[in-house]
């Protein structure tokens, strides 16, 4: 079954589904190995990884269909991307669909705001005009190869503009098509509830801690009526407390001694990155090729 087809039907099934945010391959791995049934990275983590850098739209498609693409390919399970503002007009928007395609996502979203964005949990935002979004929209879902390759809208106008617009916009990127439901950074849990009872689609909530959306339990989340939630930085946020508490001990004590409960060590680390997969396969080509050579000499 295609990547797409199995994401669809995941979003589509009566089980919310748990996205656990990645920022790049190793976590990509360790994810998959965690049982998830499918995963997500966005532009925040990725830029804080690529660059070092906040998601203020510093990325280009090219850099994100890339790192995408690295991705999808150590993982078999699906995984959902971000394509920003789609990087441009209508025809930098459907560029975006066939790059991200190629790369092997099951999906992406697009969102409203103005260029460059920002987090959409941060200050400052904009939104473009709704028509405006309509036409990257219908771009979006025109550019798509494969019928099932999942195209969600957001919206951040609920910062903008109040809930009212957001959920008027979110209906009419329904009503052209998008496959998946994304109101950003509603304020409180009847916010959530008023997303998820008058918007007639599968909603995705965000969790971002710290960020204006009260972080729920999946069961809360369920109940509420989302069809999927993902936790976009949580993975990040832990390995930058977890590098800043190994860059601090060993500055001050100029050794990882002592660190060790808190540290994988060389074998454990192998296993995750499957370097014996990888011997074993090195090994299987160079048996077919001595196979090989002695049935010519035969």
């Amino acid at each position: 079954m295609r990547q797409t087809t199995r994401f669809k039907q995941l979003i589509q099934s009566p089980e919310i589904l748990l996205l656990p945010g990645i920022h790049d391959t190793l976590s990509a791995r360790i994810g998959a190995a965690a049982g998830f049934k499918a995963m997500t990275g966005g532009g925040y983590s990725s830029s804080a990884t690529l660059l070092g850098q906040p998601d203020t739209s510093q990325l280009s498609v090219t850099e994100m269909a890339d790192h995408y693409a690295r991705i999808c390919d150590v993982i078999d399970v699906p995984f959902f991307g971000d394509g920003d503002t789609g990087f441009g007009n209508v025809t930098n928007t459907a560029r975006t669909v066939r790059m991200y395609e190629r790369a092997g996502l099951a999906g992406m979203f697009i969102e409203d705001q103005v260029f460059p964005k920002r987090c959409g949990h941060m200050s400052g935002k904009d939104v473009i005009p709704a028509q405006e979004m309509v036409g990257k929209l219908k771009a979006a879902l025109d550019a798509r190869q494969d019928p099932d390759f999942v195209i969600m809208a957001r919206t951040d106008a609920n910062a903008v503009n109040g809930l009212d617009d957001a959920i008027e916009r979110m209906a009419l990127y329904h009503e052209v098509g998008a496959d998946l439901l994304f109101v950003e950074a509603p304020r409180d849990v009847a916010e959530m509830r008023r997303i998820c009872s008058e918007l007639d689609g599968p909603n995705l909530a965000n969790m971002i801690e710290g960020g204006s959306t009260p972080v729920l339990s999946l069961a809360e989340l369920d109940e509420i009526g989302f069809a999927a939630v993902t936790y976009p930085v949580a993975a990040t946020f832990v390995v930058a407390k977890a590098m800043q508490d190994f860059m601090g001990y060993l500055a001050a004590n100029g050794t990882t001694v002592g660190f060790d409960p808190d540290m994988l060590q060389f074998d454990a680390f192998n296993d995750i990155i499957d370097l014996q997969g990888l011997r074993e396969r090195e090994e299987s080509y160079l048996t077919y090729a001595a196979d090989l050579s002695a049935t010519k000499r035969s």
